[in-house]
């Protein structure tokens, strides 16, 4: 047989970017996430426990975040990303409401102010996580509408409102937040893998079942918060 032997050709192979393909798992996994813990909370009740709540206290965490490696799953990787961004905006919220003029009454501006010191310190052991698991924090819910999280538009219209709409405004906006991180939670502890991680997902719930205990008496915070 005559003419050149053949040339082995190696496949062209394209290289994505790291960051751009792994947002985008963590995103799958969000959709995931969201998808199922929405229906674990119809099923099971936006928030509600069958358990009497413990009175709020100013940290649901048990201690300093861990110092240790962790191992995080992509589920534990995308409820960390989730909820890191809900509390700050829920924090936002309280700042814009401690700013007003006519602030709120004594009893809501207490929650409030609980609610500030167990966020606060959530974020802390969220963020601690992340580290001693090695991985990155990301925003990439910047701009999205996902359920429970306190978003500009939201804190826009707050801004706008007169002084006397913005205690049941702001109450019901933080009954939502409360209520769709106890869904979270329940599907963090269901799939999750960090057993550190999903110890602090059952603080927090328990936390936020007391939270939400706390902000019935208030106006605007009761029945059942609206799903997106």
């Amino acid at each position: 047989m005559s003419g050149d032997a053949p040339v082995d050709q190696q496949p062209t192979t394209t290289r994505r970017p790291a960051f751009g393909g792994r947002a985008g798992r963590i995103v799958g996994v969000v959709a995931t996430l969201v998808l199922t813990t929405v229906a674990v909370g119809l099923s099971q009740g936006w928030g509600r426990t069958d358990q009497t709540p413990s009175p709020p206290t100013a940290s649901p965490s048990a201690g300093p975040a861990p110092t240790a490696s962790v191992v995080l799953n992509s589920t534990d990787d995308a409820f960390i990303q989730l909820l890191i961004p809900m509390n700050e905006g829920a924090l936002a919220l309280i700042d814009h409401v401690d700013s007003r003029s006519a602030g709120p009454d004594p009893s809501l501006r207490a929650v409030l102010n609980d609610l500030r010191a167990a966020h606060q310190a959530e974020l802390r052991d969220l963020r601690g996580l992340l580290a001693a698991g090695n991985v990155p924090e990301q925003n990439i819910h910047e701009g999205h509408q996902m359920p429970g999280m306190v978003t500009d538009a939201s804190l826009a219209e707050l801004r706008a409102a007169p002084d006397t709409e913005v205690p049941s405004r702001a109450a019901a906006l933080v009954r939502a937040h409360l209520a769709q991180t106890v869904v979270l939670c329940r599907g963090e502890q269901t799939a999750g893998g960090s057993p550190e991680l999903k110890a602090l997902a059952g603080r927090i719930q328990q936390a936020r079942a007391a939270e939400l205990s706390a902000l019935d008496g208030q106006p605007g915070a009761t029945g059942t918060p609206p799903v997106d």
